[in-house]
């Protein structure tokens, strides 16, 4: 492990993801510091544990809110502490094991070579992996390839990312959305119409069953509407932008250089 960075963080939000959530933090622990945990109103007793847990290792800090709010809005409230602790980048990466914690140093090289980007997991499916999402998502990676003008999102959905911190945090506060299942796509989306380069790496997903431990709180109906939602809200921003997001293509301007 080296020397703590004082520029990016890695930042894990949660919700009543059980014993999943200790081995998902050992495992970025054990990659990267600081790893911080933002604990989104779980009631399984994890956030006591955590914070137990972060007594006595410097590298670890937990938040525990009051209420669930949502993934985006756990992720805001990590991004505020962050911004006023003086870090400019943020890995994002769920709770429930299903990122590949091993990979957190690549992303964070990658992210320090070029710190005007973000720098997004472009997921690899194994046979966990069910069939109904893995569909559903390039029906969204669809749209968002239309919204950004084909800016090369490589995934819109998958959670471990690296963001820039204050442009995320200033496309948040914007709008009142990407407070929940929503904040993954609509990120990349809005931080791409301001300029904000993506960059794709390679990384496995897993799909844990019950017996392994697996946690999931996606509900098909309930978070398939919001989806919808909101590419209907961000098409209709999109044909407003489409003017001056072609004229930045053409000339080779963010996001669309090189």
């Amino acid at each position: 492990m080296s020397d703590p960075s004082r520029t990016h963080l890695v930042l894990i939000p949660s919700y009543n993801t059980g014993e999943r959530l200790f081995s998902t933090v050992s495992a970025a622990r054990a990659q990267w510091s600081p790893v911080w945990v933002v604990i989104d109103g779980s009631t399984d007793g994890t956030g006591e544990r955590l914070q137990r847990m972060a007594a006595e290792d410097p590298g670890l800090r937990v938040w525990v809110l009051p209420q669930n709010q949502g993934k985006g809005a756990a992720v805001l409230h990590g991004l505020h502490a962050a911004q006023q602790a003086g870090f400019t980048h943020a890995l994002t990466m769920d709770s429930d094991g299903q990122h590949p914690a091993d990979l957190i140093p690549a992303f964070m090289q990658a992210s320090q070579a070029r710190p005007d980007t973000m720098v997004l997991g472009r997921p690899i499916f194994d046979a966990s992996a069910p069939l109904l999402r893995v569909r559903g998502r390039k029906l969204s990676n669809g749209w968002t390839h239309i919204e950004t003008l084909c800016a090369g999102v490589g995934d819109s959905l998958y959670g471990f990312r690296i963001y820039p911190v204050v442009p995320l945090i200033e496309v948040m506060e914007r709008q009142p959305w990407m407070r929940r299942f929503d904040f993954d796509t609509e990120a990349v989306v809005r931080l791409a119409w301001g300029g904000v380069k993506p960059i794709n790496i390679d990384a496995p997903v897993k799909y844990l069953s019950t017996a392994e431990g697996g946690v999931s709180h996606f509900n098909y109906v309930r978070d398939n509407l919001l989806l919808s939602w909101m590419h209907t809200r961000l098409m209709a921003e999109f044909v407003l932008r489409l003017p001056w997001l072609a004229w930045k293509r053409l000339r080779r301007l963010p996001p669309f250089q090189p």
